[in-house]
Parts: structure tokens; C-alpha cells; sequence
């Protein structure tokens, strides 16, 4: 049975199954508020809250059903949106998973340089992308060795499709070159590969559908979503100052658009209310502090919205 027809009354919502995206997919809709009870055998979840049902698909595939309309949302790495070449909105960076798409070659070879592996055998699990990539290399390589020789022979680097154990393409003999994620880079050091360019860099999105079936709670999600990352990137930041110095403190802590300023039973001081981004609120602090600041107090943002 078709799962569009079957499901009319609930918005589809692509999540990654597994992979490095997976668990915080999870917190993130946790955070969300967006609740539903999974059977591990289950790739469809029905919310217990919204008129949403998830579906958990490979990552790959999330971009192809958003932009062929079959889903109106989902969660997937923008590597995968531009490897699929599919016409879908992303609506917000989720600043999750972040890695680099990157040209590994083996560690003592005899490739140091992008331009020396034109011609050679690549594997890749994207070769959208990677055909992308040497395709304006090659270019550039022609109209210099036409200028050079009179010669606008095109080079042809052979890219290979393998979906899995990228890395272990070259030991195996089967690619010169290899094009795959890089998170840490542990399992390529353990390949006996480096990396020698990085052509795309990526990190978690939230896509949907030029045309999704319920307009009105994609903004709904959007709205959640975005809260979520606020909190998890702001706190609160509490102080009190004499009034003749809250020009200065404000430039410190300006807010996402504007702090609040509440007067005192001191006419003479005021309290100030301001968001901070959380990986600079010591700095923050200190600065506050030296500029006359008192009673500076600072808050965790369980949710938000922005």
C-alpha cells in the first residue's frame, strides 16, 4: 500500500536509521517535543502528540522522497542533499554531524596533489559530487595545457560507485584515489590514507518539500526546531550596572537583537537581561565585570523560541 495514501492525515517525516546522525536526529526531536514510541522493527513511527508519522530511511534516500514530494521533511547530511541533486528547501543547519568530504590518498604513495590523480581510478560512495569535483579540475587542467601546447584534449578521471569500506579501495588495488567522509579521521589514518583536499564540508539539515501536505505545522517544526538549537547554543545572561555604564556593558552583551533593561528601586542602576552565545560567557563575563557590572548571573536555556 502506498504510505502517502495510507498515512493522508499525518505530515511524513524522514529521519536518518542509523549512522552518525541517528542519536542526535533523536535529541533533537526530543527537544522538540515531538514524541512517538518506535519498535525496533519499525522504519514507521506514529508521534503520540502531532499529526506526524517518521519514517526512518538510509540517509542517502532521505533527499530523493523530500524532493520527489513523498515526504514533506527530513533530517539528512547536506552531502547527501547535494549528492542527490534534488530540488528541496533546507531550511535550517542543524549544527550536528559536521565532517568533510575529502580526497585520501595511500599515506607513502606517489600522490600528493589533486591535479596528478586526473585520469586515475576513483571510488567514492558520491559520485555526483566527486565527478563534480574533477570535472572542473579537468577543465582547468585543459585550458592550461591548450594555452601551453595548443591542446584542448580533455583528461578523463574514471570515478567508481562502491557503497561501503570506501577506504579499503586502494589496499585492495581497485582505486587510486578514494573521495569519502572524514569525521575524526581515525579510520582513514587506520586505512594508511591522508587526505589531500576537502571538496565539500557538510553538517545535519533540515529539508522539505517545495510542496509539503501541511504548511502550517512544517512552520510549526521549523519554529521547535530552531528553538532547540537556540537554547542549545545561548544562556541567559543576568547582571545589574550603575546607569552611566550600560552604553558600554550592552556593546558586551547586545543579544540576539536587543538586551532587556529594567530600572532598579536605585534610580540609578538597572538590570540587564541578555542572550549570550554559551562558548564565549566566561570572556563575557569577565568583560561585564571590569566595566562595573555586578551581581552577573547566568542561566541555562532549557527551550526557546527565536
Amino acid at each position: 500500500m502506498d504510505l502517502v495514501n495510507h498515512l493522508t492525515d499525518r505530515l511524513l517525516f524522514a529521519i536518518p536509521k542509523k549512522g552518525r546522525l541517528y542519536q542526535q536526529c533523536l535529541d533533537m526531536l526530543n527537544g522538540a517535543d515531538i514524541k512517538f514510541n518506535r519498535s525496533s522493527r519499525l522504519d514507521i513511527a506514529l508521534c503520540t502528540n502531532l499529526p506526524i508519522a517518521l519514517v526512518f530511511l538510509p540517509a542517502a534516500d532521505i533527499p530523493r522522497f523530500v524532493g520527489e514530494g513523498r515526504l514533506s521533511l527530513g533530517i539528512t547530511g547536506q552531502d547527501q542533499v547535494a549528492e542527490a541533486e534534488m530540488d528541496v528547501r533546507e531550511v535550517v543547519d542543524l549544527g550536528f554531524g559536521s565532517c568533510k568530504l575529502q580526497i585520501e590518498v595511500p599515506e607513502n604513495g606517489e600522490f600528493s596533489n589533486p591535479r596528478e590523480l586526473i585520469g586515475k581510478n576513483i571510488v567514492t560512495s558520491f559520485t555526483n559530487l566527486t565527478r563534480r569535483y574533477f570535472t572542473e579540475l579537468e577543465a582547468e587542467e585543459a585550458d592550461s595545457t591548450a594555452q601551453q601546447n595548443g591542446d584542448s584534449t580533455k583528461l578523463k578521471t574514471v570515478i567508481k560507485y562502491v557503497g561501503g569500506s570506501v577506504e579499503a579501495a586502494c589496499a585492495l588495488g581497485v582505486a587510486d584515489a578514494v573521495v569519502d567522509l572524514v569525521e575524526s579521521g581515525e579510520t582513514m589514518r587506520a586505512a594508511g590514507l591522508k587526505s589531500i583536499e576537502t571538496i565539500f564540508e557538510t553538517s545535519a539539515v533540515l529539508i522539505a518539500s517545495k510542496n509539503p501536505t501541511n504548511p502550517e505545522l512544517v512552520n510549526i517544526i521549523e519554529s521547535r526546531i530552531k528553538g532547540v538549537i537556540a537554547a542549545g547554543k545561548y544562556v541567559l545572561c543576568n547582571y545589574n550596572c550603575p546607569r552611566d555604564k550600560l552604553e558600554t556593558v550592552i556593546k558586551i552583551t547586545p543579544g540576539r537583537r536587543a538586551p532587556t533593561v529594567s530600572p532598579l528601586e536605585e534610580s540609578d542602576w538597572v538590570s540587564v537581561s541578555s542572550m549570550v552565545e554559551k562558548k564565549k560567557i566566561a570572556g563575557v563575563m569577565d568583560e561585564l565585570q571590569a566595566s562595573g557590572a555586578e551581581d552577573v548571573l547566568v542561566f541555562n536555556i532549557s527551550n526557546s523560541r527565536v
